[in-house]
């Protein structure tokens, strides 16, 4: 197979292309150049911006795509930007499950949906979830819905990914636990902890993205992907413990006394729990253990961390929370 991947060279695509490359695809890589990941495996680059796309339409009929997987729209124009240079080939796009309503629900602190929540279940009514926000990286015009409208009438699969830990995370989703593990903290201020919010590590959801390359059933539909069966938060905090092998008691604080990086440790009033009983009976997909997918991501980040540090500040803060105990 020829597949050309639109984004591809970080944490989600990276793992995508990486596992494209190892079964012996053909790959053609389209990005701007800003993050070509070190001694990496030896696959075709195109450097552009995806909007300039239609200057290079020899290079792109020259390797001939049988496939494509669009790993980084985000926008309808990053979508509009394309159609007309890339054949209509089977098409994989990563979305996210903040298409939903219940999302809009857990921002707000409103229950708007029922779980588990699955493809047919209410889309958020609201669009632009993140204008204004002022996210580094993410367009005020940011919208999956508008990505999976622009993709539908090529009858792309869309995979609706939950959060997604692994090595190369840039929002490094353990670090809340492993940066209070790298101080030599013995106590963490944590809220109920009782969210339920579907996760999967990188690995799995490379998976599912090449079997939707090679499942032709699934062809136009959306699909969820996540754990089979998810933990609540304060669960995956003490596997996040445990496969680091230290002792951190997790303490329990009052809501309002939790540090910002924390909030999603308090009570919620909407669950984004996840069904992916369609990946599992029209992909035949299935993730690993998560256990020991936490206990593998948490060793990368370990041996791997950010250059931020642990500061008297936080320290203060943490501090000032336990006391509330």
């Amino acid at each position: 197979m020829r597949v050309l991947v639109l984004g591809g060279t970080t944490f989600i695509g990276r793992r995508v292309v990486e596992r494209l490359h190892e079964r012996g695809d053909q790959v053609l890589v389209v990005h701007r150049g800003h993050h070509d990941p070190a001694s990496w495996v030896p696959v075709a680059h195109l450097h552009t911006d995806r909007g300039e796309l239609s200057g290079h339409r020899d290079r792109i009929r020259d390797f001939g795509p049988t496939a494509v997987v669009d790993t980084y729209a985000l926008t309808r124009g990053d979508v509009t930007a394309v159609l007309g240079v890339l054949p209509e080939v089977p098409t994989v796009v990563l979305s996210s499950q903040d298409v939903y309503q219940a999302y809009a629900g857990m921002r707000a602190g409103r229950c708007e949906s029922p779980v588990p929540i699955d493809e047919q279940s209410e889309l958020r009514r609201d669009r632009y979830p993140c204008r204004g926000a002022g996210l580094a990286g993410v367009p005020d015009d940011y919208e999956k819905l508008d990505v999976e409208q622009a993709w539908s009438h090529r009858g792309a699969v869309v995979l609706r990914l939950p959060m997604v830990y692994g090595p190369h995370d840039p929002q490094r989703r353990e670090d809340p636990v492993l940066r209070r593990i790298r101080a030599g903290r013995d106590r963490m201020p944590v809220g109920a902890g009782n969210l339920l919010w579907a996760r999967c590590h990188v690995e799995d959801i490379a998976t599912g993205a090449l079997t939707a390359l090679d499942v032709r059933e699934a062809d136009g539909l959306a699909v969820n992907l996540g754990e089979a069966s998810t933990v609540p938060i304060i669960d995956w905090f003490h596997q996040i413990v445990h496969a680091a092998g230290v002792s951190l008691d997790l303490v329990r604080v009052p809501e309002q006394a939790l540090p910002d990086e924390l909030v999603l440790t308090g009570a919620p009033a909407q669950h984004l729990l996840t069904s992916v009983h369609r990946a599992q009976t029209v992909l035949g997909w299935a993730p690993a253990d998560p256990e020991e997918r936490v206990a593998e991501s948490v060793r990368w980040h370990l041996a791997h961390p950010p250059r931020s540090v642990w500061t008297d500040e936080d320290k203060r803060t943490d501090e000032s929370a336990l006391r509330t105990a």
